[in-house]
């Protein structure tokens, strides 16, 4: 319905608590909820985008940014569901889902000692603690192609992240034979196919496991983190699929009493002006 997306939006706004996504909620307040500006810091888009979703002059924002939304405005399974649909994105279980369990988002707010990610089917970054943030650098300011762990890995390179030889090898089969996975659980997804093209064109490695038609589900890795303040980080990475959405949920454990301290001073500092590399 033409403008339902505006007044949800709004409606959610006014009704979201500002103490419980640890905003003051003293001081003048006009009108109870989250101002505008709190709404865009919190999902990491702009106060333009969030003037022109509520005046209905933009009614088909992406799923990322849909998932933000409902991150920040603390939308039930069912409300994120309703967001969807009203932005174009109707339920399909052939296509990639970016919706994010209820549950998903409690794990994000309270393991705040540990980096937490979740990715979609594809491998893109949907949603991140502070703590992930504070890390690897902050993912709010990249595109979508950019938060993807593949196409970053495979193009871009690792970025703060280093592998040893043998790691390398073992992240890499991994993280493509769970793609290739996906390719047969969502055949008809444009975006997902498009991403294998993609890959397939600008990384030779990349092609070279993909014509090796292995399947499996990520597995656990070590990871080793050069932060440019505190120095590297190793972390245990556990990876847990969601039944719901088909997630890939990535928790990391510091895995030596010196990576645990580095963490610590992290989650001490937060992101401050470090932006991923």
């Amino acid at each position: 319905m033409d403008g339902e997306l505006a007044s949800m939006l709004r409606a959610w706004r006014d009704r979201a608590d500002p103490a419980e996504v640890g905003l003051p909620a003293n001081g003048h307040r006009r009108a109870p909820g989250l101002r505008r500006e709190e709404l865009a810091l919190l999902a990491g888009i702009s106060i333009e985008y969030v003037v022109r979703l509520e005046q209905g002059r933009t009614r088909t924002p992406s799923a990322s940014v849909c998932s933000a939304l409902a991150r920040a405005l603390r939308l039930t399974d069912a409300e994120q569901a309703h967001l969807f649909r009203l932005a174009g994105h109707a339920d399909d279980p052939e296509r990639v889902s970016r919706q994010i369990p209820a549950g998903v988002r409690w794990m994000l707010e309270r393991l705040e000692d540990r980096p937490i990610v979740v990715l979609d089917a594809m491998f893109t970054m949907i949603a991140w603690n502070d703590l992930y943030a504070a890390l690897y650098g902050d993912p709010s300011a990249l595109d979508e192609r950019e938060r993807n762990t593949l196409w970053r890995h495979f193009v871009r390179g690792s970025g703060r992240q280093r592998h040893t030889a043998e790691a390398r090898e073992a992240f890499e089969r991994s993280i493509v034979a769970d793609l290739r996975g996906s390719t047969s659980r969502y055949p008809r997804d444009p975006e997902l196919r498009r991403l294998v093209d993609e890959l397939l064109v600008a990384s030779p490695r990349f092609a070279q496991l993909w014509r090796e038609r292995q399947v499996a589900a990520v597995q656990p890795s070590r990871k080793m983190v050069d932060h440019p303040e505190v120095g590297t980080v190793n972390v245990d990475c556990d990876a847990l699929a969601t039944q719901i959405g088909d997630l890939r949920l990535l928790i990391m454990t510091p895995a030596d009493d010196e990576s645990r301290g580095r963490l610590e001073l992290l989650a001490t500092l937060g992101t401050q002006a470090w932006s991923i590399s």
